[in-house]
C-alpha cells in the first residue's frame, strides 16, 4: 500500500470533502431527500465519472496512438441501480462521443473495446457487480 490516503471529512450536515492521494479535493453531499444540502457531488455519481474518466483517458490516448485527429471526446453514462440496499449500480451504459477530422470508426471501436476490457480498472472493478454496455458517436 501506498503511504499517501484517500482521506474524508466531514464538513457538517451530510458534507464531505474528499481528498485523493494527490491532493485534488472533491465536495461530496447527500441529497435533500437523505438529509443533505445538495451542495455537491453524490458518492454513487463520483463512481460513475471515475468510470467515465478513466475510460476516457484510455479511449484519447488510444486514439492519439493510432494517428487519429481527436480534437474533443467525452462520454455520458447513465447507471440503474437495485432497489434493495446496499443500492449498487447493477447496469450501467456509456455512450462516447469524438470529434476529430477523418476519425476511423474502427479505431474507436477498438479503443473502447481495450479500455472496457484491458485498461480501465473503474469499468473493471464496476464490472463485478454491473452489465456495462457502451456505444459511440462520431461527431463532426
Amino acid at each position: 500500500m501506498s503511504d499517501k490516503k484517500a482521506i474524508v471529512k466531514w464538513a457538517g450536515d451530510m458534507t464531505f470533502i474528499g481528498e485523493s492521494p494527490t491532493g485534488h479535493s472533491v465536495v461530496m453531499d447527500a441529497g435533500i431527500e437523505s438529509g443533505g444540502n445538495d451542495k455537491g457531488i453524490r458518492p454513487m455519481e463520483m463512481l460513475l465519472l471515475g468510470m467515465g474518466g478513466c475510460a476516457s483517458i484510455d479511449v484519447v490516448m488510444i486514439l492519439k496512438k493510432a494517428r487519429q485527429d481527436v480534437v474533443s471526446c467525452w462520454a455520458e453514462l447513465e447507471g440503474e441501480r437495485v432497489d434493495e440496499h446496499p443500492r449498487y449500480f447493477n447496469k450501467i451504459h456509456a455512450k462516447f462521443f469524438v470529434k476529430g477530422s477523418n476519425i476511423d470508426p474502427k479505431h474507436v471501436e477498438r479503443a473502447i473495446q481495450l479500455s472496457m476490457d484491458k485498461y480501465c480498472s473503474a469499468s473493471a472493478q464496476l464490472a463485478a457487480l454491473a452489465d456495462i454496455t457502451t456505444e459511440f458517436e462520431i461527431v463532426s
